[in-house]
């Protein structure tokens, strides 16, 4: 059994790529948002053209950028939103309802100060983790059944 993963939240971070290193050899195919920041907030300007007012400029970026998201949430098994303290991230907040509705597997991935702003996320969740280590093993158990050692 392999399982596809989508990875949403913050972009500040490198909690992506510990997770992507830590599940080396498991059977996961990752994908995720373009993090590239400037990238995804001008995507829709740069390619349909631009906008006068920042409104109208974000949102195109939005839409083009809804694309991928929804793609990836609808195909993913497992939907890992991650939550930082350094910015408020709305969209992961989007993504979590989104994969909620749909159904999908979640784990949320924040510090303990998050945990009351976001019990209904986490209720949502099959699982709240701090550390994108955390994350790993539970990839390693649902696929492997494998506790660490």
């Amino acid at each position: 059994m392999g399982l596809n993963v989508y990875l949403s939240g913050e972009i500040h971070t490198d909690w992506r790529e510990r997770i992507i290193s830590g599940a080396q050899g498991l059977d996961v195919t990752f994908s995720g948002p373009v993090t590239d920041h400037a990238a995804s907030d001008d995507c829709g300007v740069a390619i349909l053209g631009g906008e006068d007012k920042k409104f109208w400029h974000d949102r195109k970026g939005a839409l083009v950028n809804s694309i991928r998201t929804r793609k990836g949430i609808e195909d993913a098994d497992v939907v890992v939103v991650r939550f930082g303290t350094e910015y408020k991230q709305w969209n992961a907040a989007f993504d979590a309802g989104f994969a909620a509705a749909l159904g999908k597997s979640m784990i949320i991935l924040q510090p303990e100060q998050h945990d009351h702003a976001l019990k209904e996320v986490n209720a949502a969740a099959q699982a709240v983790a701090r550390e994108p280590e955390e994350v790993v093993e539970i990839l390693r158990y649902v696929l492997t059944g494998s506790l660490p050692s």
